[in-house]
């Protein structure tokens, strides 16, 4: 159990379905496993779905089920998926709780359905960093990787950014 990862599943971007009648995004199931497959992921993963929403309808009450669920869980490395736009603020949450665990957040620009997702780049990544770095929270996006503490979504830019001032 000391290896296993356990990633958390919330929706985001990660796992929007197009759809092509409409032009609407909208969620139905998860395409983790779909994504760890394709990769070859040799790691021993266990995978929960804890929400499938856009990351912008998320609540407090969501952030805490997300921390006391990152809490309870027997595996000390996790990784959770979130839709970009709020993943600072659930980092936050996730960070003053103070655990003993190493949790890196990630998530996509583009939905994995789309082919040019960088979803299965950042999981990869995301993996990768919650194996090898100490506790602590991270968000880890388009090969980056920051403390929650330092980090924030560039909207203009469309990236993640280290910010000079910690909060």
């Amino acid at each position: 159990m000391q290896d296993r990862i356990r990633i958390f599943v919330t929706g985001g971007t990660f796992d929007k379905e197009y759809n092509e009648l409409t032009g609407e995004l909208f969620f139905k199931d998860t395409h983790v496993r779909d994504m760890l497959q394709l990769g070859r992921c040799r790691l021993e993963v266990e995978v929960d779905t804890l929400m499938m929403i856009d990351s912008l309808q998320m609540t407090e009450p969501d952030r805490v089920l997300i921390r006391d669920r990152c809490a309870a869980a027997p595996e000390s490395r996790l990784v959770v998926t979130h839709g970009t736009d709020t993943m600072q603020q659930t980092a936050a949450v996730l960070g003053e709780a103070g655990m003993a665990k190493t949790i890196v957040l990630t998530g996509a620009m583009v939905p994995y359905t789309f082919g040019s997702s960088d979803g299965m780049f950042n999981l990869g990544t995301a993996l990768a960093f919650v194996q090898t770095l100490e506790p602590g929270v991270y968000v880890a996006m388009n090969g980056r990787c920051f403390p929650w503490q330092v980090v924030r979504k560039n909207r203009e830019r469309g990236i993640f950014e280290a910010v000079s001032e910690p909060k």
